[in-house]
């Protein structure tokens, strides 16, 4: 099988990315502004998933979508997802409420 390509934006203090590479997914993370180029250079038409962390950055979510449509997008943030995205999200976790292991490993089976 292989690896699960993921791209994780935003900041990472609750270490999903850690996470989701010891469950075997090959991690590419942005931090900072994220454009949509800076998402093609991640390799974001390729990727099978798209993790948030800075619900400040939800516009992104609507660019993944426009690039490619096999992709899973998931909001781990401690902050309300925007209206505007819902509709575009597959999930939205609060870290307080699931670890970032318990996550991973429901993204990877």
């Amino acid at each position: 099988m292989t690896a699960m390509n993921v791209v994780v934006a935003g900041p990472d203090e609750d270490a999903i990315g850690d996470a989701l590479e010891a469950e075997g997914a090959s991690v590419t993370r942005l931090n900072g502004i994220v454009s949509r180029p800076e998402l093609e250079e991640a390799g974001i038409v390729d990727a099978d998933l798209y993790v948030l962390t800075d619900v400040g950055q939800a516009t992104t979510i609507p660019v993944v979508c426009d690039l490619t449509d096999d992709i899973r997008t998931v909001v781990y943030a401690r902050d309300t997802v925007p209206e505007f995205v819902k509709g575009q999200l597959d999930l939205a976790v609060d870290p307080k409420l699931m670890d970032p292991a318990m996550v991973a490993e429901e993204l990877t089976g």
